[in-house]
């Protein structure tokens, strides 16, 4: 069987990055540039940027004029309902909530449309256990 975040890990290539800061000091900004160099496809979402990561940057999942895998969530909990509607909404395939993030409800209804969810994990961390030997 399958570990299934290795899954979504070898088939989510094109992240969108809700809360993506241009702070280096902001973890949203050290966790994007990592899976950027690690070969994804990084989609910055905050109406504060205009771009991030020499990618341009969105004010919301609905401005994304491309198709994207995962919606991953730098944002507290109670904006995670709105974002998993949207989500469900654009067809993405998985939601991934940060570390100390959580919503149970908003996590079911994910589930129930046919989403893969995680929640309270670091996607970086994440990726650094399975792909690399050497660890972060």
């Amino acid at each position: 069987m399958t570990d299934p975040i290795t899954s979504i890990l070898e088939k989510c290539k094109t992240l969108a990055v809700v809360g993506l800061s241009s702070k280096p000091s902001r973890p949203s900004c050290g966790v994007a540039a990592y899976m950027q160099r690690h070969g994804y496809h990084i989609i910055p979402v905050n109406p504060n940027e205009t771009s991030v990561l020499g990618e341009r940057s969105y004010p919301s999942l609905e401005g994304i004029p491309e198709p994207f895998d995962a919606v991953v969530i730098f944002r507290q909990p109670q904006h995670v309902p709105a974002l998993v509607e949207s989500a469900i909404a654009r067809g993405v395939r998985v939601i991934w909530m940060q570390e100390g993030i959580t919503h149970e409800k908003a996590a079911e209804r994910a589930r129930s449309a046919g989403l893969e969810v995680v929640q309270d994990r670091c996607i970086l961390k994440e990726h650094a256990k399975r792909f690399l030997s050497e660890g972060i």
